[in-house]
């Protein structure tokens, strides 16, 4: 049988819905990496800052918001899915920049806690506005049921990821 006959076959076989899981897969990723690029240069052309370092302030923020008084960089890397790694370099930035505040911890003196600084809360205050409008624009064409509906339906590709992986993880 020739190739494109094999081919043929094969098509003829394979059902519409077969291939569903990619094709949302790869739209999902493609809606993710261009939102997230648009934030990315907007961040840096509007405000000079990264999104990496938009997060960490964002984290810290929340957290204060939670009241908790600071955050480990255990539970930042936590937060942010990071490694300690990655963010130790930038945790230093930001401190040397004076946007975050880094202290021992009074219970395990091997252990820092990073906070918001007052002119971190300040920088963040003027870009979490514009931040959430470049999002709000971004989703406009869907109306509130959609933006309901497609965060519900998010959830449940989450419970189903991390239920595949459980499994995985049992076998």
């Amino acid at each position: 049988m020739s190739t494109t006959r094999t081919n043929a076959a094969r098509r003829a076989r394979t059902t519409p819905d077969q291939h569903e899981s990619l094709r949302v897969w790869l739209r999902l990723l493609a809606c993710s990496n261009t939102v997230e690029g648009t934030v990315r240069s907007r961040l840096r052309d509007e405000f000079g800052i990264t999104l990496p370092r938009f997060d960490v302030l964002a984290q810290l923020d929340a957290a204060a918001r939670d009241d908790v008084q600071g955050l480990t960089m255990s539970e930042l890397s936590r937060r942010l899915m990071v490694t300690n790694g990655n963010l130790t370099g930038l945790i230093e930035r930001l401190v040397e920049e004076g946007l975050v505040n880094r202290a021992a911890s009074t219970t395990d003196r091997r252990s820092q806690i990073v906070r918001l600084s007052a002119a971190g809360r300040r920088a963040l205050n003027a870009m979490a506005p514009r931040h959430e409008q470049w999002i709000d624009d971004m989703f406009a064409e869907l109306s509130v049921d959609d933006r309901t509906q497609l965060y519900a339906l998010l959830g449940k590709l989450r419970a189903s990821v991390k239920l595949s992986l459980s499994r995985e993880n049992d076998s």
